[in-house]
């Protein structure tokens, strides 16, 4: 908490207090039910007070959480003769009076359905994709006939009127977010949250980042939102400093309480949604772990965590160093010399056989010298190189070169589709 923060409260009969009482003063009518309350509560022990003014000044002190929502109906009027009375106290520097004049933020990006422009048709973009999952929590439920504990995962676009955007992809309006969320029965909430919490860790692991520049960070109590009972962030160290890039709430049964219609504040709902527990013979809310990530964020780090600068032979080498699963281009083949029409037609049956066998895109050049083309595949990540050159004519065995360590070995063309299987298996893949 800000030092300022713990800085004991004005004097009573100081101007930055007066100036309090005045504001409150303005919205008395609206504080006067809720001050008579305060009245029977302070007279229960023992205290009376003069004046109602007085009575406002114990409640600046003693009853501040009372009035927050009498006051943020009336604040933009307040704050602005607060500042000018030099009665706000800017909470990181301790300056009294310092504030510019308030003005009215919207996080969501807002529109209209349709071509009229009124307000029946106002709608807003979503800021997140979990709510589509909430409300269709028992369409899932009754179509796919799950038991508890079970997920229900989606990706798609999200839309958020950032005040700061920037970083080049960390902070952007328009983002892809994939988030998952995993019904539980309430008391095991805990244990799955753990659960998500490491197996959300291994799987950034498994991509091939460095642990290194990963780290998990517990929100703390005042960063939690509303419905989060616990918070865990996994972030990555990014050149600009740690980020989050995914983060594990356990949401408790907020969200489907808030969409049911048991829930007064929802008149709109015509479904209780609930899950009725056989063992219990009863229904339950069950609790949601929810991981969420932003793929643009994901998509960033892993460049980050992959690019490598080096020196070759007195020369800079750039490569980066996907995991092969990730990597767009999986094996590029080249003839050594492109005036050599052997060469350049046995390098493309070649690359066509190998289409067949490599769960992934495989590529002909024979645009510019072999250092060159090497080269552009290291800074796309391609994992393998094959080089097919003038002995290959006799001895039917090519040049494979590995992108991280630059070993070459030769094979016979005759294994080359086995070779790649085995190196492309699927037991040793990210969807193995």
């Amino acid at each position: 908490m800000p030092e300022s923060l713990l800085r004991p409260l004005p004097p009573m009969d100081s101007e930055p207090m007066r100036a309090w009482v005045e504001a409150l003063e303005r919205i008395a009518p609206l504080l006067r039910e809720r001050l008579e309350a305060i009245r029977v509560i302070e007279a229960s022990f023992g205290r009376t007070y003069e004046s109602d003014g007085h009575l406002l000044q114990r409640t600046i002190v003693t009853y501040r959480p009372w009035t927050t929502d009498l006051l943020r109906a009336s604040w933009n009027e307040l704050f602005v003769f607060l500042n000018e009375k030099k009665a706000l106290r800017c909470p990181h520097c301790g300056a009294m009076g310092a504030f510019t004049p308030p003005r009215r933020f919207n996080l969501m990006f807002k529109t209209f359905m349709g071509p009229v422009e009124e307000e029946s048709a106002l709608i807003y973009l979503r800021p997140e994709t979990a709510q589509g999952i909430f409300v269709n929590f028992l369409n899932v439920l009754t179509s796919a006939r799950r038991k508890l504990p079970f997920g229900i995962a989606q990706i798609g676009k999200a839309f958020r009127n950032e005040i700061t955007p920037g970083q080049f992809l960390f902070r952007v309006r328009e983002f892809e977010q994939m988030e998952i969320e995993y019904f539980v029965p309430p008391g095991e909430d805990e244990r799955w949250f753990e659960h998500w919490v490491e197996e959300r860790f291994r799987w950034y692991l498994r991509l091939g980042f460095r642990a290194e520049n990963l780290r998990r960070r517990e929100q703390s109590p005042e960063e939690l939102a509303h419905y989060s009972k616990r918070t865990v962030d996994i972030e990555y160290r990014f050149p600009m400093g740690w980020g989050e890039i995914e983060g594990i709430a356990n949401r408790t049964d907020y969200d489907l309480r808030a969409h049911s219609k048991s829930d007064p504040r929802n008149e709109h709902s015509t479904d209780d949604l609930t899950y009725f527990d056989p063992g219990k013979s009863s229904h339950i809310t069950p609790y949601v772990i929810e991981p969420s990530a932003g793929v643009d964020r994901i998509f960033l780090a892993l460049l980050c965590d992959a690019y490598h600068e080096e020196t070759v032979r007195g020369e800079k080498r750039v490569v980066l160093r996907l995991h092969r699963d990730l990597a767009p281009v999986k094996v590029a083949v080249f003839p050594l010399l492109r005036n050599r029409s052997e060469l350049v037609e046995l390098a493309q049956r070649i690359a066509a056989d190998l289409r067949r066998v490599v769960p992934g895109r495989v590529v002909y050049d024979d645009t510019a010298s072999i250092g060159r083309l090497y080269r552009r595949q290291d800074e796309i990540g391609t994992p393998y190189c094959v080089t097919v050159d003038v002995q290959s004519l006799s001895d039917e065995q090519v040049t494979i070169r590995d992108r991280d360590t630059m070993e070459q070995v030769r094979l016979p063309i005759a294994r080359l589709g086995d070779y790649f299987a085995e190196q492309f298996r699927r037991e040793a893949s990210l969807v193995g």
